[in-house]
């Protein structure tokens, strides 16, 4: 076996994909606090805030929300898993959907005692339309849950996938006593001590005998005798193959914020999840065995690190080795660079690497040429065909508050457009006053925020009426006076108050056709 077959073996790229509070920070820090990569895991419950590994931005400590995506790489076991944290808040989904491009595989987190929650449905079906299998996590058993079943049934009903459970919870809340995995006959029984601590696991050869009537005690037996019997005759048997292509989901179930189960997933993730799959890109599909080095942005973030004022590139490795210092060539541009500062990212913290394979996800220090949505190789031309965007449903125009349009001024808002933090519109009269564009309420406080403490430049926004963003196909234009802006690749766009105001432009202006999507560049 080749060196580089067996780095792509040892491999693991996956993302977190949850509503708001099911507990993806928490799981995270919790992840990697088991594979050894942390020694102490900050939590983020009750409004009192620790700073944690994944929460690198001092917004996302206050708040206690992620606003940003990280990528950290843990090994556990022999195995290297690349976690791509994403942030959970739906205004910032754009940013989840460019993570989901990067990864081989999903962890869906819910929430017991919610269930299927809106922001998670939407993530979902990014995963299927990409081909990504999923596992999934029923989180907070330790807080009062639903019952296994009827939440295994709302993702079999709401998501259209069979949920195989490959644990089972007994009890949850106050009566929490556990979980049995169905696979290999053991129970992991739950101690509510000050540390929530694991009770030693007992290894179950007669399921009906006295030992697990002693662990649980006997209520809990009976129903976990009687839940058991259900499932075995209900549920069918768990193939990995169905796993990986999308037809059903394996469920454990755990307690992040104790700590309980979650070891226990973290093996099964790294047994179950796919090693690195090919990419399919403009030439065709790219198999990560391939000889040639391939990669893609999709991220671009600035100022991580108040140490170093500078702009990181994440970027996923796609097929080939990476090597520090070699030359590469960046498609879009034409040009070639030399690629001499790579570096591993985890939260924060940097860390020179020499070499790195498919797969793995890697810092680059943007001199200003990479893009999200960029490919990066050895010698081809290879280039993604097509990358998230999503039309802007809140505007403002942006005014410095001390008047000046100074260089940090604009040197801001061109690195957050860069980040895909805001899209960026001129307007068609020529206005030097920056257009900008967000898909939510939150990412324009994160924009006025960074602006204040990353660049020194207090903005003023002068709020507009407009939530619909249509860009034009073709030479037609409105023949009203709807507002025709130009976006960052000059193509223009028509700005509407609602999907009314929509049909009555297009119905009075001939030959005027929109798209929801920009069009592609020739």
């Amino acid at each position: 076996m080749s060196d580089l077959t067996s780095e792509i073996n040892r491999r693991r790229t996956v993302a977190i994909i949850s509503h708001p509070d099911a507990g993806k920070t928490t799981l995270t820090e919790k992840l990697l606090l088991y594979s050894g990569a942390i020694h102490q895991a900050g939590a983020v419950t009750g409004g009192k805030h620790q700073s944690t590994t994944s929460d690198w931005m001092e917004i996302e400590q206050q708040r206690g929300i992620s606003v940003s995506s990280s990528a950290m790489r843990v090994d556990y076991n022999g195995l290297l898993l690349n976690i791509l944290d994403t942030p959970g808040h739906q205004d910032f989904s754009e940013d989840t959907y460019r993570t989901l491009m990067a990864v081989d595989s999903a962890i869906m987190l819910l929430d017991a005692g919610r269930g299927v929650q809106e922001q998670t449905l939407k993530l979902f079906k990014v995963c299927r339309d990409r081909g990504i299998p999923i596992i999934t996590l029923m989180n907070k058993m330790d807080r009062p849950s639903r019952d296994p079943l009827e939440l295994l049934d709302e993702v079999e009903q709401t998501l259209g996938i069979t949920a195989i459970p490959r644990t089972w919870p007994i009890g949850n809340g106050p009566d929490f006593r556990g979980i049995f995995d169905r696979t290999n006959q053991t129970l992991y029984a739950f101690e509510r001590t000050v540390g929530n601590r694991y009770k030693a696991p007992v290894s179950i050869g007669d399921i009906r005998g006295a030992e697990l009537r002693s662990a649980i005690g006997d209520l809990a037996h009976d129903k976990l005798l009687e839940d058991l019997e259900f499932v075995d005759h209900v549920i069918p048997t768990f193939e990995r193959d169905a796993y990986l292509n999308e037809e059903c989901t394996p469920v454990y179930w755990g307690s992040a914020i104790t700590n309980f189960g979650i070891e226990h997933f973290l093996q099964a993730i790294l047994d179950l999840a796919p090693t690195p799959q090919p990419f399919t890109m403009s030439t065709g599909t790219i198999e990560p065995s391939s000889d040639e080095f391939v990669g893609f942005v999709y991220k671009v973030q600035a100022n991580m690190n108040k140490a170093h004022r500078d702009r990181i590139s994440f970027l996923r490795i796609v097929s080939g080795t990476f090597e520090r210092g070699m030359s590469a060539h960046h498609p879009r541009s034409g040009r070639e660079t030399k690629l001499t500062y790579p570096f591993e990212i985890f939260g924060r913290e940097r860390k020179i690497i020499d070499v790195a394979y498919p797969g793995d996800v890697i810092g680059l220090t943007n001199p200003g040429l990479f893009q999200v949505g960029d490919t990066i190789t050895e010698r081809s031309s290879a280039t993604i065909p097509s990358f998230p965007r999503f039309a802007p449903e809140i505007y403002a125009k942006v005014w410095p508050a001390t008047g000046s349009f100074s260089k940090s001024f604009r040197k801001g808002i061109e690195q957050l457009r860069e980040e895909g933090v805001i899209q960026m519109f001129t307007e068609a009269d020529g206005s030097p006053v920056p257009l900008v564009g967000v898909v939510g309420e939150l990412q324009m406080e994160l924009f006025a925020w960074r602006m204040e403490n990353e660049y020194n430049e207090q903005v003023r926004l002068e709020r507009l009426p407009y939530t619909r963003t249509r860009w034009i196909v073709g030479d037609g234009r409105p023949s009203t006076n709807a507002p025709v802006v130009h976006d960052d690749q000059g193509r223009a766009a028509v700005l509407f108050k609602s999907d009314w105001e929509i049909d009555y432009v297009v119905q009075r202006s001939e030959g005027l056709q929109l798209s929801e999507k920009p069009p592609a560049i020739a």
